[in-house]
């Protein structure tokens, strides 16, 4: 199975120049994979990071995600189509479902995943947002395993059990919003832990989803970026892991249903 590079960019939220020169540097820093969406309206500026930096592209795990809005086949397809021209690339490594709702129905959405995987233009499928149930309803309808599952995911809202059920069908687990979306400071545990370390609560939370088996894939900029990527070399003892596991507290930042883009 493909295997994702951990951590990865997240770009939500990311615009124009900006965006552009965050994946730029995180590419030249050690990133090796970068997230978007079409949703983020923003494919067309990480497109023009890649193609800034010194990286070849064939190193770069570049993934976009289907507008839930574009989940019908034939939207599935021209939509991609353009996804991949905003990029400026011929295919992406993986493109994913980005909710399950709105014009989302699985036996008519997921076969179009298929045909784009079939026809070369993306190298695996992924869904984002989805529930045990509806992972386990996407590997029976797809014909492509299902590489990877991306939700919500940090030391107040640890989803232990789809963590588990990503596990069972062999998906890998990518967690957004790793750091809080900023607001890991506020954690008293994380900051404990971070100062046993000399770190930021920010790479304590992203050492632990690495410690767990996940993809974090933290947004940032400017130092935030240097800052996440540092992550990787704090080595949580069996303490600092108790400690985070031990957090009783829950907190949901990102609405499971959307309403936004329900309307």
């Amino acid at each position: 199975m493909t295997r994702i590079p951990r951590p990865g960019l997240g770009t939500s939220g990311a615009e124009g120049e900006t965006c552009t020169r965050s994946v730029e540097a995180a590419l030249e820093m050690g990133y090796r994979h970068v997230d978007t969406a079409q949703m983020y309206d923003n494919e067309r500026a990480v497109g023009d990071g890649i193609a800034r930096s010194s990286v070849d592209r064939e190193e770069v795990f570049l993934a976009t995600k289907v507008h839930p809005d574009n989940l019908a086949p034939e939207d599935v397809r021209e939509t991609t189509t353009e996804s991949l021209e905003r990029l400026g690339v011929d295919r992406v490594d993986l493109l994913y479902v980005h909710w399950p709702i709105r014009a989302y129905e699985p036996s008519e959405t997921l076969p179009a995943f298929d045909d784009l995987r079939a026809a070369g233009a993306t190298e695996a499928v992924g869904v984002s947002n989805f529930s045990p149930d509806l992972l386990a309803e996407a590997v029976e309808l797809l014909d492509a395993p299902v590489l990877a599952n991306q939700f919500e995911c940090h030391p107040l809202l640890p989803q232990a059990e789809l963590r588990s059920a990503c596990a069972d069908h062999g998906a890998t687990p990518v967690a957004y919003a790793p750091v809080l979306q900023g607001e890991a400071d506020e954690v008293p545990e994380l900051r404990e832990v971070a100062d046993r370390h000399d770190a930021t609560p920010a790479q304590v939370s992203i050492a632990w989803l690495l410690e767990k088996g996940t993809v974090p894939i933290p947004k940032g900029t400017g130092d935030h970026v240097r800052e996440n990527w540092a992550a990787r070399d704090l080595s949580l003892t069996d303490e600092d892991v108790r400690t985070i596991d031990g957090i009783d507290r829950r907190r949901r930042l990102v609405d499971p249903d959307p309403a936004p883009w329900n309307r």
